[in-house]
């Protein structure tokens, strides 16, 4: 299992200890959401060039692209030319594409 990104080492130790309670039932799924998203990074942004590249990577078209991140074509294509920025669940979207790879992004 891949380790999360901490914001701090501080951080990391109050993350795992809260795993750890969670884990002997201390605490419950809705709290321990709200101590991952206080100890562990946001999503990093990407470029237009990183987008481009992942695009590439995996041999996507476009459109392909768009309907994997579940966003339309011109939306990819401004991401591509830097007019807009992905954020939120797209964003989250494209780090999973890039740290996992596109066969966790399609459904059987």
């Amino acid at each position: 299992m891949k380790r999360a990104q901490h914001k701090s080492r501080l951080l990391e130790a109050v993350h795992e200890t809260a795993q750890d309670l969670h884990k002997l039932g201390f605490i419950d799924k809705r709290t321990m959401r709200e101590y991952d998203v206080l100890c562990v990074k946001p999503v990093s942004a990407y470029s237009a060039e990183q987008i481009r590249s992942l695009r590439e990577r995996y041999r996507l078209s476009q459109s392909v692209m768009a309907t994997v991140l579940n966003t339309s074509l011109s939306t990819i294509q401004k991401w591509e030319i830097g007019d807009k920025h992905p954020s939120g669940p797209s964003l989250k979207l494209l780090s999973i594409l890039d740290r996992k790879g596109l066969e966790a992004m399609i459904c059987d």
